[in-house]
Formats: structure tokens, sequence, C-alpha cells
């Protein structure tokens, strides 16, 4: 019975320690209650292997000597636990030197038999005397276990009432129930000559390893929610465990029990020895494998899924980072190429998009324009008329003629703005030519020179030589150019900067004309906007806000772009774009 509870001891801990680990193998946190739970696992195998198959007539020296290096090994996984939980920070490497320092004098200790004077049993009864360095030892073993409960409890006090404080504090009973239930079955019992709770003190560590496990997986380990989500994603590590156990009993099963069976026979106590130590030293190799399995395959796999989630849930262009020269490397590098085309793909399709919702509004705008403008055109054109016959009657009236004059005048405004409006509804065909760009830009800039306030800025030019010729109308083209000119001169009334550069790039075959000024600059709010028919940031009377929309259908037209930047934070930069295959079509045709 107490072989049979020590062997389910030690299949639920390294079930236990499994399931945890592999939820979060890079996590810290679950590394070291691994390798606490390794220790506990090896704790309970050196007593089945006393308590269970041991002469009981002999020296147990082996067994005290593991006793005390395994207990000091809980030890340090609680203290590095107690640094890394939960923030999951690095180890203070240098701290943990000078701390576990005396391990390096205490362990060797143990190994040579210096903790007891007598270890073993007498007359069937089992019998211990230690040495006071066996003292000393336990000393610096609790020193250790209070140095992390109060590290612990210091977080805990931190972080009362959140998730984490939760945590710590499960914790921190968990250690309290395990440190007491070992302390009074491994040190207390024995110094008065009780023995009895040794054999059975390896089950004293579940409560707390289950407690344990329970709060560093945020309570969720024996939800049923969570049971469901394991049922609906099942991880691979998993599958690979099931598969590998499987194989293994099986095998053992079917072919190891009847060859030995056929080979030696045995006794029922021989039977018994080789199918315990069968189970245990089975399970090393195969823990091995999984993780071997979940390092190659899984993590790769959980870091693919994770990306593709991400992706999935509207992060494109999320990359894995994975390299490696098999399979899996290859797959991440591909996922990565096909999340940086979806990303380039989805922030395209917007920019049609964009430019389809502003091809609507100027069409929509056209329309209007025209119908509005018609329809003022001709009252405007009879009150202009009927004006002009007041003037030349009341021309010796000097206040009356002065009232006709302003008249005539907000006429000639209107009929303006309404000459504008159908400039812009006027689809137009473009009269297409082979262009020299930088010829264009100088006979805009030489326009713009004639103008007052343009002669105040300090004007930079840079063109490119090499820039070939474009497929364009250079009425509409240099209509553009000197639009932008002007609207950089409005953004700048007490004078600034004013850069105009031309460049080529051979590889898109693309010719760009950059027009940018240290002015005021677009509000974010309004950059939207811009290419939007009648608006305008400028005073009311200073424009009509259709210059810039007239610029986006000319440019898109000839299948370019236009594209406004704000450089540094400050000014405006207006790039235009336009393509030169058709102007090398056309010359070599």
């Amino acid at each position: 019975m107490l072989l049979a509870l020590l062997l389910f001891s030690l299949l639920l801990l390294v079930l236990l320690g499994f399931y945890v680990f592999v939820g979060a193998p890079r996590s810290r946190t679950h590394q070291m209650f691994a390798a606490f739970v390794a220790c506990f696992a090896l704790w309970t195998i050196k007593d089945i292997v006393l308590w269970g198959f041991y002469v009981r007539d002999g020296s147990a020296a082996w067994w005290v000597s593991a006793s005390f290096i395994i207990s000091l090994l809980l030890q340090f996984s609680l203290v590095v636990f107690a640094w890394v939980f939960p923030e999951n920070e690095p180890v203070p490497y240098g701290r943990a030197a000078v701390i576990f320092a005396p391990g390096l004098i205490l362990i060797p200790a143990a190994v040579a038999g210096l903790m007891w004077e007598e270890a073993g049993f007498a007359s069937g009864q089992f019998r211990i005397r230690l040495t006071p360095l066996a003292y000393v030892f336990v000393l610096y073993v609790y020193g250790l276990f209070f140095y992390g409960f109060t590290l612990l409890y210091r977080k805990y006090r931190r972080s009362r009432g959140s998730l984490q404080g939760q945590q710590i504090g499960a914790i921190l009973w968990a250690l309290v129930i395990t440190g007491v239930l070992k302390t009074f079955a491994n040190i207390m019992l024995p110094l008065f000559g009780v023995y009895t709770l040794l054999k059975v003190s390896s089950l004293f560590a579940l409560p707390g390893v289950f407690i344990y496990a329970y709060a560093i997986s945020s309570f969720k380990l024996f939800s049923f929610q969570s049971a469901l989500d394991q049922f609906r994603l099942f991880p691979l590590a998993y599958k690979v465990a099931l598969s590998i156990a499987f194989v293994a009993i099986s095998s053992f099963l079917l072919f190891q029990v009847p060859i030995v069976w056929w080979s030696f026979g045995g006794t029922p106590d021989g039977w018994r020895r080789y199918l315990v130590f069968s189970v245990i030293t089975a399970l090393v190799p195969n823990l091995v494998l999984v993780a071997l399995i979940v390092r190659s395959i899984s993590r790769p796999v959980r870091r693919l899924t994770e990306a593709a989630v991400a992706v999935a849930g509207g992060a494109y262009g999320a990359q894995v980072e994975l390299h490696s020269n098999d399979e899996m490397g290859l797959l991440a590098e591909s996922f990565n190429e096909m999340s940086r085309k979806m990303a380039a793909d989805i922030e395209s399709l917007r920019h049609l998009n964009e430019q389809l919702i502003r091809t609507e509004k100027l069409a929509a705008a056209g329309t209007l324009a025209a119908g509005v403008a018609h329809e003022v055109n001709n009252p405007l054109a009879s009150i202009s008329s009927l004006i002009q016959i007041l003037q030349a009657r009341h021309a010796s009236e000097p206040e009356t003629s002065e009232m006709l004059r302003l008249i005539q005048t907000q006429i000639a405004r209107i009929t303006q703005v309404t000459r504008d409006m159908m400039e812009f509804a006027r689809a137009r065909p473009p009269a297409r030519a082979a262009q020299d760009i930088n010829r264009l830009v100088d006979a805009s800039l030489h326009l713009a020179s004639f103008d007052k306030a343009f002669r105040r800025l300090r004007l930079t030019t840079e063109q490119d030589a090499s820039a070939p010729r474009v497929y364009a109308d250079a009425d509409q083209l240099q209509q553009v150019f000197l639009n932008l000119l002007l609207n950089a001169r409005d953004a700048m009334p007490e004078g600034g900067d004013l850069r105009v550069c031309t460049s080529y790039d051979a590889q898109a075959g693309e010719v760009a004309v950059e027009v940018a000024d240290t002015g005021t600059g677009i509000a974010p709010e309004h950059r939207a906007h811009i290419f939007d028919p009648f608006f305008t940031t400028k005073p009311a009377g200073k424009g009509t806000g259709l210059g810039l929309a007239v610029c986006y259908g000319i440019i898109t037209a000839h299948d370019g772009r236009i594209e406004v930047r704000q450089p540094n934070g400050s000014g405006t930069s207006v790039r235009v774009t336009l393509p030169t295959h058709a102007a090398v079509r056309e010359e070599q045709g």
C-alpha cells in the first residue's frame, strides 16, 4: 500500500509539473516550478527505493545524503522563484552566488557522510544520529526558506488586492502548509526518535504543490472553463506526450513484460521491483524526448500560432522571430513574407479606397458646381448689364457712381468664383505629349515670381538632370505646380524658406516634384480633408477650396500621386509623382 501511494504521488507530481511547464516553457516562473517539482520527484524516488525495496538491516547513508542535498536544492528553487515571480524578472546572479555559496561546502560534506554518525536499520528499526554540522545545514536550509518566504511576503504586501497579490498569498499558504508538515515529519518527530511519518513525508508535499500550481496558473488550473479551453484547443505538446506515453506503455505491456517473464521467470518481489523501477526509469527518457519535441516543434508552432492569431486580430505585418534551417524556419520565413505582403496590400487597398471616396466627392462636387454656376451666371449677366446701364446714366453723381462701382466689383468677384467652379467641373481631356518636367517647374516658378509676396520667399531649387520626360498635358501640370507654389506663399505671409526639387527613381520608373515650405503646416484634423472640394483653411475671401481638389483630379488623371506630409513637425511638403513609362513608349513609338 505504501509503495502504491508513493508511486502514485510520483506520477502525479511529474504530470502536474509537465502540464504547468509546457503551458509557458519560456517563463522563468514555470521553469522554477518545474525545478521545484523535479526536486520533490527525486525525494519521492529515494523514499520508494528505501521504504519499498531496501534491506531492513543495513546502512541508509545514501538516503540521508540524498535527503540533505535535495532539501537544499528545494530551497535554492524557492529563493530563485521568489526573485522572478510574478514579474518574470531575470535572476540576480551576483546575489545568488553569494547566498548559495555555502552549498559548495555543505553538499560535498553531505556526500562525504559528515552530516551523521549513524544512519540505517538496526534490528529492522530505522535509526539516525546527526553531527553538529548537520544542524548547521538545517539552519542554513531554514534560513533560505524564510528568506524566500520574506521576499514573497513583501511582494504580497505591495500588490495586495490584485490578482498577483492573490497568487502570492496562495503560494505563501502553500509554503506554510508544506513547511509545517515536512518539519513535523522530518525534523520534530525524528528528534524524539519517532520515524513513522518519514515513510509518507513525500505525500505531504502534494497539497502545497497543487496550491502552488493553482496559483501560478492564475487560478485556472482546475476550472471548468480552463478544461473546456484545453479540450477545444488541445496543445501539440499534450498530444505528443500522450502519444509517447501510449506507445511506451503499450510496448512495455506487450513486449517487455512477456520477454522478461519468458527469460527470467522471477519471484513476486522481483516482479514488483522490476515493474516499479521500469516505470521510474522510463519517465526520464520519455520526458526528455517530450521536452526535445516541445523545443524543436511545439514551441515554434506556438509562436507561429500566436503570430497567426495576431494577424487574424488585425495586427497585419506581425513577424515571427524564428531562425532555423529546417521546415519550421522555412515556414516562419514564408509566414513573415506573407504577413508583410498582406500589410502592404491592405495599405494599398486603404489608399485606393481613399482615392475612390475622394473621386466620388470630386464627381459629386463637380456636378453641383456646374449646376450652381450655370444657374448663377445667367441672372448675374443680366444684373451686370443693368449695372453698366445705371453707371452710364448716373456718371455725374459721384455717390451713386461709387455704389454702382462697388456692386460691379462684387459681381466680378462672384463671376470669378463661378468661373472657378466651371473650370473645376469641366472634364477637359488633357492634350498629352512628352514634357520636360524641369522645364515645366521653371515655367511655373517664373510665373509665380511676378507676385510681390512670392518674391519675399527664400527659394531653393534642386533639379535632377537625369529625369526623363513625362507624358502629360503641359498646361495642366503647370496649373498644378503654380497652385502649389502660391499655396506655399500663403502659408508664409511673413516670408520663409521654399524648396522646390525634382528627382527620378529609375527602379520605380517615376519622376517626383516636391514643394516644401516652412510655414504654419496643416493641423492633424485637417489632413484628411485637404483634397476635398470647397475645403479651405484660408480666411474668408482668400480662397474657394478648389485648388488642391483640382490638382488632385489632374494628377490622378495622369496616373500619378499627390501626397502631403509635414516633415519634422513643421511646414508642409507636397510631393507630386508621375510615371515615365508612357513617355518612353511615346518617344520610342
